[in-house]
């Protein structure tokens, strides 16, 4: 399937509660506007795409179906870091436009830098949670998760 036919399957159940051609071509524009590339590309097969575009792809996907929450499992994962950066930059985004997103991340900096709470899982158990600010501070967290050069995200 193309990029565009795979963004479009992701509106599959707004389209079944007979929402408008017009209302999907909007949602359409909007995961471009967010992921210019995916535009680009919209008429190339979707397992070509490279690993980040892809990720941005099942981004977009989701956001088709306009969610209310939108949960992700570690969306650095195999991506460039130049990619990284911009799939972070769009889900601050998505969380400044007020979508409730849920991250599973092992990416700690990255995910710290959008997130209002952390969850620190060890072995299955949660060991410690807190904002932003509380998880930043936490000299375990800092040595574990983000190297002793760490410096405060919001400083």
């Amino acid at each position: 399937m193309t990029v565009k036919e795979n963004l479009i399957l992701g509106a599959y159940s707004r389209r079944q509660k007979g929402r408008s051609a017009s209302d999907l071509g909007a949602s359409l524009e909007e995961v471009y506007k967010l992921f210019g590339i995916l535009k680009d590309r919209e008429s190339q097969l979707a397992g070509t795409l490279s690993g980040g575009e892809q990720q941005m792809l099942a981004i977009g996907r989701a956001l088709m179906a306009k969610p209310r929450l939108l949960m992700m499992d570690e969306p650095s994962l195999g991506v460039a870091p130049l990619v990284v950066r911009d799939i972070y930059e769009s889900i601050a985004g998505l969380k400044r436009r007020g979508l409730t997103i849920l991250l599973v991340e092992q990416n700690a900096r990255a995910a710290l830098a959008v997130a209002d709470r952390g969850y620190v899982i060890e072995t299955g158990q949660m060991v410690l949670d807190g904002t932003l600010a509380e998880l930043s501070d936490n000299r375990e967290v800092q040595r574990a998760y983000l190297g002793k050069e760490y410096e405060r995200i919001d400083e």
